[in-house]
């Protein structure tokens, strides 16, 4: 037991697992514990070990009554009960290596032990198990790949529908194109007026800045000029209270500082006019910064719509990327179902060509079988002939004890004859019943030599 890879179970565990798994029907509510325990039943154990090949191998247990139609059998009714052990006994070996057993014999069959019984049977019993997990996976990969199938079905819809939108955003109506192209000129004609302007702007601004520093130096200027006529004031004032005026030196004076006070006027009102020119400058400057802020705010707008256009594009990039990813994905589940619908074709073909060749076993079976059945019949007819010569027989044999009874009380030397005969024909059939054990004995040791060349 230690040197077994399996474990191996109690008698109760395979009692239930076997009536629970493996059989049917009657054979369920007739298999006990007693038919392996103390001493395993051989027909319990066959019978096990052929619904076991008829649960893995769809191998019906009729059908290993059936002997091949290539082997020429003169006597098949001799082999009957030995086909159906040594078909059992051949498939065996063939499964058993499977479960991890290597030494299935004969007398496993025909003579089996508790301990032996109970390993081989918990080998299988650790297969069945081993199978039903496997049968669990290889559904759950099939539903797994039924609904992978369906995704991609939806990814495929989702991937035409993407390049129907793509495609709506990337072309341009026909009756669009014209107003398109006008938009895209007027564009580029809006920015070569707006690159003219905030250079018209640049140099007004330039020579703005230069006006205002002409004006601060002129209004510097002019303060110092006030500060200068006001410090003559002052000094006038004080020559008129130190001097002696005198009436020409006043009219001269005077008409200097008359002259003075014109030129400042004169000066004045230039800087008036200048100064009123700046205004109207500057007033033109502010309308002019009034159009370029509207100039200004167009740009804003065409940059958000540009924006917009560059999300858009970033936007198709990626949907062209999804697209694309979505597309390697696709191929890599086209490749993977050519690669399962081939694999299906192969097992289809091999499926195709297995159900020709169990077709055509099955008709040379049941071929078999209904020759087998008219020899069988043929055994049967000779059979009911040999029982109703044995009926004529013992009826004749009665009618001889009859005769002897009614005849024993006549004559005793007639009785005594009949004895005899009667000896004579016990000595006979027991003659017969010798030659009888002899013939079976025969047909057993050709049955035994038949197992060993099997």
């Amino acid at each position: 037991m230690s040197e077994n890879t399996f474990p191996v179970y109690t008698v109760d565990a395979i009692t239930n697992f076997y009536r629970t798994e493996v059989l049917t029907g009657q054979e369920a509510k007739h298999f006990t514990k007693s038919d392996l325990a103390p001493v395993p039943k051989p027909e319990a154990v066959q019978t096990l070990y052929m619904r076991a090949l008829h649960l893995l191998y769809r191998f019906r247990p009729e059908c290993h009554s059936m002997v091949p139609l290539l082997e020429n059998i003169q006597y098949p009714e001799y082999h009957e009960g030995a086909t159906a052990i040594m078909s059992v006994y051949v498939r065996m070996r063939q499964f058993l290596p499977m479960c991890l057993v290597y030494d299935f014999s004969l007398n496993d069959l025909l003579a089996p032990k508790k301990q032996r019984t109970l390993t081989v049977l918990s080998a299988i019993m650790n297969f069945l198990h081993f199978r039903k997990q496997r049968m669990d996976v290889i559904l759950e990969k099939q539903a797994k790949l039924r609904s992978d199938m369906d995704r991609l079905q939806v990814y495929t819809k989702f991937n035409l529908e993407a390049e129907k939108k793509i495609e709506m955003l990337t072309t341009i109506p026909p009756e669009q194109q014209a107003e398109s192209d006008e938009l895209a000129a007027a564009l580029s004609e809006l920015q070569a007026t707006t690159v003219h302007e905030y250079q018209e702007v640049n140099a007004k601004n330039d020579s703005i800045a230069e006006w205002k520093t002409k004006i601060a130096e002129k209004t510097q200027k002019l303060a110092q000029v006030k500060v200068d006529v006001s410090n003559l004031k002052e000094d006038i004032t004080k020559l008129k209270s130190q001097i002696v005026e005198s009436p020409e030196e006043l009219k001269s004076q005077m008409e200097k500082m008359r002259e003075n006070v014109k030129n400042i006027k004169n000066s004045i009102e230039e800087t008036d006019e200048r100064v009123v020119e700046l205004q109207n400058m500057v007033q033109s400057v502010t309308h002019t910064e009034a159009e370029i802020q509207q100039m200004f705010n167009l740009l804003q707008d065409l940059e958000s719509s540009m924006n917009n256009t560059k999300q858009r594009q970033e936007e198709h990039q990626e949907l062209v990327a999804q697209f694309e990813k979505k597309q390697k994905e696709l191929k890599n589940l086209l490749i993977e179902e050519g690669q399962m619908k081939r694999a299906l074709g192969m097992k289809l073909d091999k499926e195709s060509k297995q159900k020709i060749r169990r077709q055509t076993k099955r008709e040379m079976k049941e071929q078999h079988v209904q020759d087998v059945l008219g020899q069988c019949n043929q055994i049967h007819h000779k059979r009911e002939e040999m029982a109703d010569k044995i009926q004529e027989i013992s009826g004749e044999t009665q009618q001889l004890k009859t005769k002897i009874q009614n005849l024993r009380d006549v004559c005793s030397k007639e009785t005594e004859k009949a004895q005899a005969l009667y000896d004579t024909l016990s000595t006979s059939m027991d003659e017969l019943h010798r030659r009888i054990e002899m013939h079976t004995v025969d047909l057993k040791q050709v049955i035994t030599k038949m197992s060993a060349n099997f």
